[in-house]
């Protein structure tokens, strides 16, 4: 045990007013979260109809500086529908990062379709541009109908970037390469809302953008994620998508393709509304809490992770990266047996039973960073009364 360990656990429980366990995530609620959702009930419009998931979609739309948003049961939900909406079919292929949470490549598998894995950037944590690179020119062929794998023959057809931690991918880059081998951007933004890349919102960069609402994210609607883009036919289709393909009539019943039970409840979107107008204060909440631990680790082997160049970051979780494996799991004994509640990366994707025949390149960064990154309570440190 390094001297710090203890000066982290005993500055942890301080600064969150001693708590029985100090946790990795949790939400903040208060008499406005509540006053919505008993409207939202008094209304008996708590399903997928009904104001607040609209006033929802709207302030999304403004917040994500897109021009509509779609609110979606889940951000597992929001990623699928977006996969489909840009034409991933059954049977292609779609890059993105194994050094993410399981549901962007169970998005993928959802729409049958097959991940490949490429490297991650070591300061981002999120896909590699130059790896995205190096991968297309050596293993895909441009043809006329699309990007096409060498090796299985497959279409590639689309690319998803998931902003790991709320930082944010290098969109700049990866969205030009993209665009000259042909290959839809969906960008993964579960945990990046509130982040920008050089100006440019999480959620906005890409043809079209899946958002998670989780009860563990900077804010919650219990469940919930959004669908956001600047394409409105896009917008469109997901809205219809995501109500079951019902064609719009007074009383009959009607569905013209197959749909999903996905929208957000008015229930849901009710707690989400009022959680959005908190969403600068919990940025700034959780940026002091960064500084904090900045403080606490200077000097140590310990290095917090910086913020990436070009990248305003909403701070969701903070992590640091220690010598190797070995320090890692001992850290993480050692801060969770203490209440602590610590956690690593999760486990590189392509290492998962349902993933490890996916085509993949090195995977030399995000190894590097599995054995060393571990994420820190990261909860706004205020609760509200208001």
């Amino acid at each position: 045990m390094n001297n710090y360990w203890k000066d982290f656990i005993e500055a942890s429980f301080e600064w969150y007013g001693n708590p029985e366990a100090v946790n990795l995530h949790e939400p903040r609620f208060g008499k406005t979260d509540k006053a919505y959702v008993l409207d939202a009930i008094d209304s008996t419009f708590v399903s997928s109809v009904g104001p607040y998931v609209d006033k929802v979609e709207l302030a999304l739309a403004q917040l994500c500086d897109t021009k509509k948003a779609v609110a979606v049961v889940n951000g597992t939900a929001a990623l699928q529908v977006a996969l489909r909406l840009v034409g991933v079919k059954a049977g292609e292929e779609v890059l993105t990062q194994s050094l993410s949470f399981v549901a962007t490549a169970n998005a993928i598998a959802f729409n049958f379709a097959k991940p490949i894995f490429i490297d991650v950037n070591l300061s981002t944590m999120s896909l590699c541009p130059i790896a995205l690179r190096v991968f297309l020119e050596s293993e895909a062929e441009a043809r006329v109908e699309g990007c096409f794998n060498k090796k299985t023959g497959k279409r590639i057809a689309a690319c998803v970037p998931m902003h790991t931690f709320g930082f944010m991918a290098q969109m700049d880059e990866i969205t030009r390469i993209c665009e000259q081998w042909n290959i839809a951007v969906v960008e993964d933004a579960a945990e990046a809302l509130g982040s920008s890349y050089k100006g440019q919102k999480a959620g906005s960069i890409g043809d079209i953008a899946a958002i998670s609402f989780n009860g563990n994210k900077i804010i919650t609607a219990g469940g919930g994620g959004s669908i956001t883009t600047n394409n409105e036919h896009l917008a469109k289709k997901a809205k219809h998508l995501t109500t079951t393909a019902k064609v719009a009539h007074t009383f009959d019943y009607v569905h013209d393709e197959l749909g999903y039970n996905f929208r957000m409840p008015n229930l849901n979107a009710a707690l989400l509304f009022a959680q959005i107008a908190r969403l600068p204060d919990y940025i700034s909440q959780k940026k002091a809490l960064y500084d904090h631990y900045s403080t606490i680790f200077k000097g140590s082997d310990a290095i917090i992770k910086p913020i990436p160049e070009n990248t305003d970051w909403n701070y969701w979780l903070s992590s640091i990266q220690l010598s190797n494996r070995e320090e890692r799991d001992a850290f993480l004994a050692f801060t969770n047996e203490n209440k602590v509640r610590t956690r690593p990366i999760w486990e590189l994707l392509y290492r998962l039973q349902m993933y490890k025949d996916c085509q993949r390149d090195d995977q030399k960064n995000a190894q590097y960073l599995a054995d060393r990154i571990v994420n820190l309570p990261s909860s706004p440190k205020q609760v509200y009364d208001k």
